[in-house]
């Protein structure tokens, strides 16, 4: 089935990268004084956000795309056998990368579109926690 040029235009328009929630996540971490990586290519799914200095990656994730249980995360009901399998396979895909980073022993965050301020500052306050409870370059801790 070959899409008409109207939705073709359509999904092309929808990014990947650098979205408004990942603008927003973005903006919050740097005014916290956290500094970052973008979309690094040699983490398992390239996460949106990397911070190496904490050991995480955000993925900041559009509700419909990544199913989350949301207004906007349901199935269309249109065509539902195309977008049924297609959105559980993105979801199988992302625990994947999930599990692939927590192998390497990166701590993974997700925030999704619609809960995008109160996930920041949830996040914010869990890197400062970690900021906190990791040893100090001198080895000593926080101590």
């Amino acid at each position: 089935m070959t899409p008409s040029p109207g939705r073709s235009r359509n999904m092309a328009a929808i990014r990947s990268k650098n979205t408004r929630p990942e603008w927003v996540v973005r903006r919050a971490l740097h005014a916290a004084g956290f500094r970052f990586r973008l979309h690094r290519k040699d983490l398992p799914g390239k996460p949106d956000i990397v911070l190496p200095r904490y050991h995480t990656v955000v993925f900041v994730h559009g509700c419909f795309w990544h199913g989350h249980e949301c207004a906007d995360g349901h199935i269309p009901r249109t065509n539902t056998p195309y977008w049924a399998p297609k959105l559980e396979g993105n979801r199988v895909r992302d625990q994947k990368h999930k599990e692939e980073l927590e192998a390497l022993g990166w701590t993974v965050e997700t925030v999704f579109a619609c809960q995008t301020q109160e996930a920041v500052e949830g996040l914010i306050r869990r890197l400062k926690l970690s900021v906190f409870a990791a040893p100090q370059p001198n080895g000593r801790g926080t101590c």
